[in-house]
């Protein structure tokens, strides 16, 4: 795969949830930038897939698993260093929302889930790769978040409660692993991917009027994100939450 700089030349990174979607774009787009990246997900053959696309194992590696499992977050920093070398950037990609409707009706398993994916494996993967020598060497941490944590998002309100929290986390983590490690958020709106499908598909000329850019987001939208935040030209930039969305939050809507 050619890379369009070299900008991460020479870092190694984990996206997790990066089979498709949000997450493979940002792995392409750091791979593209000269990284090297362990892919994570649930689905062995999916990764393998994105593992081809992103050029194969000189540049890729997978290891499939749950987010959540720390036996999985342990073995995909130990497998990934030994592919590539030590881990400097963590993108924490994985999310999840298999619940829509009020919050007085919500299936408090579903939430302990939803907070449990969203949140806590969040932290848990900061802390492997602390574990691991990040906090002594140095890197960078970025959280994909969402604009439905900044106001309330009514049918996926608790999908967006553990997006407030992960902002919030976002933040904590930069004051406490500064200046080792800077962490940073990005918080799309609307993008189209299979997991985002049901808040468009069969109405997206009438979505994307909402948005002052006129468009929905497409992975690509993130990936330039979170690559700017990983990348040097982000060096004095710590603890923010940048928010991606094609101007929908200024007209105080969240989607």
């Amino acid at each position: 795969m050619n890379a369009i700089s070299g900008r991460l030349a020479g870092r190694v990174a984990i996206v997790t949830g990066a089979s498709r979607g949000i997450g493979l774009a940002i792995a392409r787009r750091l791979v593209a930038e000269g990284a090297r990246v362990g892919l994570t997900a649930r689905r062995p053959e999916a990764l393998t897939e994105a593992v081809a696309a992103l050029g194969g194992p000189a540049y890729a590696v997978a290891v499939p698993g749950r987010a959540d499992d720390p036996a999985h977050r342990a073995a995909a920093v130990r497998e990934v260093g030994a592919a590539f070398g030590p881990v400097d950037l963590l993108v924490n990609n994985t999310g999840i929302n298999p619940v829509h409707g009020p919050l007085a009706e919500l299936d408090l398993a579903a939430a302990r889930k939803i907070l449990d994916v969203n949140l806590v494996a969040a932290l848990g993967w900061v802390q492997e790769v602390c574990a691991a020598g990040m906090t002594e060497r140095g890197g960078c941490v970025v959280n994909v978040s969402s604009i439905a944590g900044l106001a309330p998002s009514p049918g996926i309100a608790f999908y967006g409660v553990t997006k407030a929290a992960l902002n919030h986390l976002t933040a904590s983590l930069a004051v406490e692993l500064g200046p080792a490690i800077r962490v940073n958020a990005v918080a799309p709106g609307v993008v189209k991917t299979r997991f985002a499908a049901a808040l468009y598909e069969g109405r997206e000329d009438e979505v994307a009027a909402r948005y002052p850019l006129g468009r929905l987001g497409v992975p690509q939208d993130v990936a330039g994100a979170v690559a700017f935040l990983a990348g040097p030209d982000a060096a004095w930039i710590t603890g923010q939450t940048i928010v991606c969305d094609g101007g929908v939050t200024l007209a105080g809507r969240s989607g």
